[in-house]
This record gives C-alpha cells, sequence and structure tokens, in this order.
C-alpha cells in the first residue's frame, strides 16, 4: 500500500507512561512519563524528527492533556476509536504504538469529532450538572428511607418530599418538632390530603441515628441545590458568550404555559439563548423539551457544520442500523451501542412523544411501535428528531410538521405503492390484479389499505390471494 503519512506518529496511550513510535524498527519507539515536563520531551523529540502528524487511541480520559499539548505545538492530531486499530499480531505497548503508527502513515484512520473549546467548556458544565442532580436525587431517596424508617410516612402525605412542604416538614423535624399537628400546619394550601391525614402520617417511632442521617442528607442536598443554581450561572454567562447567527438576534416569542418549571429545570431563558445562537427555534420541535436543547448546545452546537449530511450525523448518535453483509445477505442490522449523551436525551424526548395525545411525530412512533415494539419506536422517532434537527440547523429551516391529513394521504399511498410493488414482482398484469381485487373481493375498499400496514398482515393477504387464485 501506498504510504500517504510519511511523517506520522503513534501513540499508545496509558495511565502511567506513553509509548511513541515514529517507525517500524525498535530504535524508533520510546517511551514517555505522564506529567507535563515528560509531555515536552515528547514534543520536543517529534519535532526534532520532523513528525507532521501524529494519531492515538481515546483510552479513557488519560489522552486529554497529552492531546491538548500536541495540538498547541502545532501537530495534526486524530484522536481514533479502539475499535478501527485493534491489533491483530499480539498485545503489547510496543506492538500496539507501531500498529497505530503504521494505520496511520498508511492512511487508514479517521479522527473521532471533538467539539469546539466553548462547547467542551458548557459540556463540562452540563455534564457536571448533570451528577449534581443525580446526587440530589440520592439523597431525596435517603431522606424518604430514613422517614420510612422511623414510620414517617410523609412520602404517601404528598407527592414530592424536595417540594416546599416536604422540605419544610423536613426542616421543621431536624429542628426538633415532633407534633404531627404541628408539623401538618407547614403544608401548603395546595396538598390535596386533609391536615387530619398529614398529622397521622407524621407520627412515628422518632431515633436518633436515623434523625442523623436525615440532618446529613438534607444539608448536602441544598448543598447540591445550591451549587447547581451556580452552575446554571455559568452556564448562561457561556450562553451569552456565543455568537448569534444572522437573524437570531430577535427575540423570540414563547408561547406562554401554565406549568411550573421542573426543580431540576435550568433556571435560564434556554429558549431566547439557542434560538440566537442557532438561529432556529427548536422548542418548535414536537416532545423537545428544555434539556433536550441543552444537551445539543452542550455536545454539539454549531460543530454539527462538521457532519455533512444528516446520516453521518445520525450514525455518530449511534441511531441508524450497523448492518453486517455478507455474501448478499444481511446478518445483522441491529442499532450499535452506545452512551452518547445527545443520543440519551434523543431517545428521552421520544418517549416523551410516544406519551402523547396528537401529533405527526406521534403517529409515527404509534405506527412503529405498533410494528416493531416501543423500543424500536423510540430509537426510530430519535433518529428523525436528529435528522430534522440537522437540517433545521444546516438548512436554516424552521420546523414546519405536516398536517396530519397530508401524512394520513401520504402513508396510504406509500402501502398502496408496496402493494402494488409487491404484486408487480409476482408478475401480475393489471387485469389480473384488478380481478383479483375486485371479483375475489380482497380488498375492495381503498380504506383498509391503510389498515394493512404491518407487513405480516399484508403477506397474509398475499397468500389468501394466491391460493384462491
Amino acid at each position: 500500500m501506498n504510504v500517504v503519512n510519511p511523517k506520522a506518529a503513534g501513540i499508545d496511550i496509558g495511565s502511567r507512561s506513553h509509548f511513541v513510535s515514529i517507525g517500524q524498527n525498535a530504535k524508533d519507539v520510546r517511551e514517555f512519563g505522564v506529567y507535563s515536563p515528560d509531555h515536552q520531551d515528547l514534543i520536543e523529540w517529534l519535532m526534532n524528527v520532523g513528525i507532521q502528524t501524529v494519531a492515538m487511541e481515546s483510552t479513557g480520559n488519560y489522552w486529554q492533556r497529552l492531546f491538548s499539548a500536541l495540538q498547541l505545538a502545532g501537530f495534526e492530531v486524530l484522536l481514533v476509536n479502539g475499535r478501527q486499530i485493534k491489533n491483530v499480531k499480539g498485545k503489547t505497548d510496543v506492538k500496539d504504538c507501531q500498529w497505530i503508527q503504521k494505520l496511520h502513515s498508511l492512511g487508514l484512520l479517521s479522527g473521532s469529532f471533538l467539539p469546539s473549546t466553548e462547547i467542551e467548556k458548557m459540556r463540562n458544565y452540563e455534564r457536571h450538572r448533570s451528577w449534581m442532580v443525580e446526587q440530589c436525587a440520592k439523597m431525596s431517596n435517603k431522606m424518604q428511607k430514613a422517614l420510612r424508617l422511623m414510620n414517617i410516612r410523609l412520602d404517601i402525605a404528598i407527592s414530592d418530599i424536595t417540594g416546599k412542604t416536604g422540605m419544610a416538614i423536613i426542616k421543621a423535624i431536624i429542628d426538633g418538632e415532633r407534633s404531627g399537628e404541628k408539623l401538618s400546619m407547614l403544608a401548603d394550601p395546595r396538598v390535596r390530603k386533609s391536615k387530619q391525614e398529614i398529622a397521622k402520617a407524621l407520627q412515628g417511632q422518632w431515633d436518633a441515628g436515623l434523625l442523623f442521617e436525615l440532618k446529613d442528607c438534607y444539608e448536602l442536598y441544598c448543598d447540591y441545590q445550591q451549587r447547581i443554581m451556580e452552575s446554571d450561572l455559568q452556564v448562561e454567562q457561556l450562553l451569552k458568550s456565543l455568537p448569534k447567527r444572522d437573524g437570531g438576534s430577535k427575540s423570540i416569542q414563547r408561547a406562554k404555559t401554565s406549568k411550573r418549571p421542573h426543580k431540576n429545570q435550568h433556571r435560564i431563558n434556554i429558549h431566547e439563548y439557542s434560538f440566537q445562537y442557532l438561529g432556529v427555534d427548536l422548542f418548535a420541535i414536537e416532545g423537545v423539551k428544555q434539556q433536550t436543547i441543552m444537551s445539543f448546545l452542550s455536545e454539539v452546537g454549531m460543530d454539527i457544520v462538521r457532519f455533512k449530511t444528516a446520516k453521518n450525523f445520525v450514525s455518530w448518535l449511534r441511531l441508524a442500523p450497523n448492518n453486517k453483509i455478507s455474501g448478499g445477505k444481511t446478518l445483522s442490522s441491529r442499532t450499535p451501542k452506545g452512551k452518547n449523551k445527545m443520543a440519551i436525551a434523543l431517545r428521552n424526548a421520544a418517549n416523551t412523544i410516544g406519551l402523547m395525545k396528537k401529533g405527526v411525530l406521534k403517529r409515527f412512533f404509534d405506527r412503529i411501535a405498533y410494528k416493531k415494539g416501543r423500543a424500536a419506536a423510540v430509537t426510530a422517532t430519535a433518529r428523525k428528531l436528529a435528522v430534522i434537527i440537522w437540517n433545521m440547523v444546516i438548512k436554516q429551516q424552521q420546523f414546519q410538521p405536516i398536517d396530519e391529513t397530508s401524512y394520513n394521504e401520504r402513508i396510504r399511498k406509500n402501502v398502496i405503492d408496496n402493494i402494488n410493488n409487491k404484486m408487480r414482482r409476482m408478475n401480475l398484469s393489471i387485469n389480473e390484479r384488478l380481478k383479483l381485487y375486485f371479483e375475489k373481493q380482497v380488498l375492495q375498499d381503498i380504506d383498509l389499505i391503510y389498515f394493512l400496514t404491518d407487513f405480516w398482515l399484508v403477506r397474509l393477504a398475499y397468500s389468501s390471494i394466491l391460493k384462491n387464485h
């Protein structure tokens, strides 16, 4: 094979040392430490031998500092997925770095997607915020458990113990209040349960150890909530510093809603900032809420332009089938596994669409769920959302959903075309098809075609046609 990158190096990343290869001989491999001075020694050696491009494997998070140092030094750096560089000749650090160098010199490696500096900063804040929200959920569960073990059934009296009423009652318990009647007076008027039932639920057996655990978890929960608010302020500063698209400097009018924001929801105007940054209103998409937009801004943002097509974007999200074909036969088409944060957010949005009562995307979700199950419908709807977002941001097109009447007509036409194509493959002429339709009383009513969208029902209908014919 022809050498594409003659001045290429390969680095095998490790937790305690890095192995660097600039060729396939033993003298071309050197080991460096992981400290900052070691990184400088590595960079100087690569410069002295005339290396221009470097490839390394994405091992954990050990690669990040070295990657940044190499980029600042002027090298072209490729971060490669481990699946591309599996060494078939044995497993050692020396062999691995030589194998990476060889593949890179032959031009067989492709770099992974890495966000810009602004998006990377927002990603760090947002992922840290998500972690703190998870810790709040754990503290809430521990407070609920401590109360339950003392037979204080606050979780039955109110729907959420971390709401306004729940936190006020827990604070009073920590301060020493033990009377159920006095604790019930702290309940908000909107609580549905009566004061007598709440007072009855707050009578139990007090335990010093469990009260200490309750106090500790309460303080940790409040501390995490405060830190989440501070994180939101940092994210808002980053959103303000993002460049504005042409036409995105105008304010966007949001539809008024009577719903109160969720306690873990961002306390910033994401709708306004996202419209100014992207130039389109992603909130217009059915099922897309604040957390979905924040995941998109912190994981991809305007770096989505690096995906040339919507298919590339969907493939990176691992929402497209991974077709394995051998001998002209499809062996597998399962969606590859992965923990892409953006894909998880889109799946959550798709699941929300499945719970909606109406909408075109809801109809699409139900149609896939009827044919292949809810899990497949969530994946398919998440993929459709990703395609919609790519087209809106790249092509600067506002979301314009098709009306349900046109959608039904499109589905009906597709089903009719599929049936005609399959009967055409059976070498049936138009007259024979008309004879089967009307004389054999098969699919006489055109409305019946709409209900035969399931493949097996259509196949059963064909079997009956052939048998009667």
